[in-house]
């Protein structure tokens, strides 16, 4: 049967995998600082016989491994940068490790382990049935923060793929269709004249007028754009003292889009909005690209056949002390419990989402760095039931269960989820050509290149 060793290694796996993942969230790291965790799943694919590419795409934590030859090649993403701020322990009530330090409130700390899982299943079976076809596993940095996929990308990562499959945990198992916002960011800075407020008023020249005027005319723009567009902004520097003319000023933007060519329309008529409040105030202004990742295009012959493979594998089973702990953490969020029970068509009283939910159709305006991988090749984001269900993502509700055998279970889902998609893929090719097919179509009037920002700078390893 297919998948019949895949599932027999990840299991006998469990244990390495569990505590890969335990250390990583035991020591939470920001993106593109994330050492730790690199080595963790370096050291643990090397103990298994896998030559590690570190560094990969000349990313410092970044790392590619495979196993095979020849088409398809079916890459498998994993991630493992934490949040500020959600510093967490394993508890049903909100106690951080340290106070204000960074945790794992969107489980990016199973992500890696669970693709290993996958990786160590899939080199087993397709061994022993002499499968052609090779799976190429990315540890992909700094997700939550500069779109580390995208600086991968721009290093060469991805170009060999004919599948991408990234699995995260979620509230729910679910497939997707869902098309998510890309995301670019913008530093405008403003320079004027420094003056006395009260004295010389008319010696100054003002780049916080400049600021609020760009400000203002954003604001009128939102008139103006598609309704999936969002234009979030905040001011970086407003000057020094009030009796001061401040000469610099800055504001930061974040735009999205569901499409890449209106993120580009928005980008131009923000920098016209720009340049009008510079002339406006007798300022200058110069613009920074902070980077950003492309919206996600999800595949919908890859999201059938994920969607397809989540109903056919054994599924772990929540304990009754596991349904008890996610309960006393849903108790904190009362109203979203209630209504994600509702959504998913639940019973009344569920803590765990069980079983596989509808694929997802409805758009999300969030927004994550595989919708660079997904201009590349077919590709699907899709999610594993793993959060009590009325947590929300980036929350210390979701961090509590990360770190124990909730999200290991999760895991362990994730990696036999992945692996079976990808067995369909290496075993069934006219699946690989359909998705190909629509991708292609997909691509129509789009092209791809990465949205870097001008200036790259990665951090030193710690001694």
């Amino acid at each position: 049967m297919l998948g019949d060793i895949l599932y027999k290694t990840i299991d006998e796996k469990r244990e390495e995998l569990m505590r890969a993942a335990r250390k990583i969230w035991e020591n939470p790291e920001q993106g593109n600082h994330e050492f730790i965790a690199s080595d963790t799943c370096a050291e643990l694919l090397e103990k298994e016989g896998f030559a590690v590419e570190r560094g990969y795409g000349g990313v410092p934590t970044a790392l590619r491994a495979s196993y095979g030859s020849g088409n398809p090649v079916i890459g498998l993403l994993g991630e493992f940068d934490a949040l500020p701020g959600l510093s967490q322990k394993d508890v049903c009530y909100k106690e951080p490790v340290v106070e204000g330090g960074w945790g794992h409130g969107c489980g990016h700390c199973l992500m890696c382990p669970s693709d290993i899982g996958a990786l160590l299943g899939l080199r087993d079976e397709m061994k022993a049935k002499n499968l052609p076809g090779t799976i190429v596993f990315y540890a992909c940095p700094a997700e939550e923060t500069v779109g580390g996929k995208g600086a991968m990308a721009s290093g060469g990562a991805f170009k060999e793929l004919d599948i991408a499959l990234c699995w995260h945990p979620g509230k729910y198992n679910r497939s997707s269709y869902s098309r998510l916002t890309g995301s670019n960011g913008h530093l405008y800075k403003f320079y004027g004249k420094a003056a006395h407020a009260a004295c010389d008023p008319h010696l100054g020249r003002s780049a916080l007028d400049a600021v609020e005027l760009m400000d203002i005319g954003a604001n009128y723009l939102r008139e103006h754009v598609p309704p999936d567009v969002r234009i979030h902004y905040c001011i970086t520097n407003g000057g020094s003292a009030p009796n001061v003319v401040p000469d610099f000023a800055a504001v930061k933007y974040t735009f999205r889009a569901m499409d890449i060519n209106t993120m580009n329309d928005v980008e131009e008529r923000l920098q016209n909005i720009a340049d009008g409040a510079a002339l406006m105030t007798g300022t200058r202004v110069d613009v920074e690209k902070l980077g950003g990742c492309y919206p996600v295009l999800n595949n919908h012959v890859v999201a059938d056949v994920i969607d397809e493979c989540m109903r056919a594998i054994p599924m772990e089973e929540w304990s009754p002390e596991e349904i008890a702990y996610a309960k006393k953490l849903n108790e904190t969020v009362p109203e979203e419990w209630k209504r994600c029970v509702a959504l998913s068509g639940s019973a009344p009283d569920t803590q765990l989402h069980v079983g596989v939910m509808p694929i997802d159709r409805d758009d999300d305006f969030g927004s994550s760095d595989i919708g660079d991988v997904s201009h590349m090749c077919p590709s699907c984001f899709y999610k594993g039931a793993c959060f009590p269900i009325g947590a929300s993502y980036h929350s210390w509700q979701v961090a509590a269960v990360a770190g124990m055998s909730i999200g290991f279970k999760s895991m362990i889902n994730g990696a036999r989820m992945t692996g079976l998609t990808a067995l369909r893929f290496l075993t069934e090719p006219e699946l690989v050509e359909k998705a190909k097919e629509e991708f292609k179509k997909s691509m129509v009037g789009r092209s791809y290149e990465p949205l870097m920002p001008d200036k790259v700078e990665y951090p030193s390893r710690p001694q």
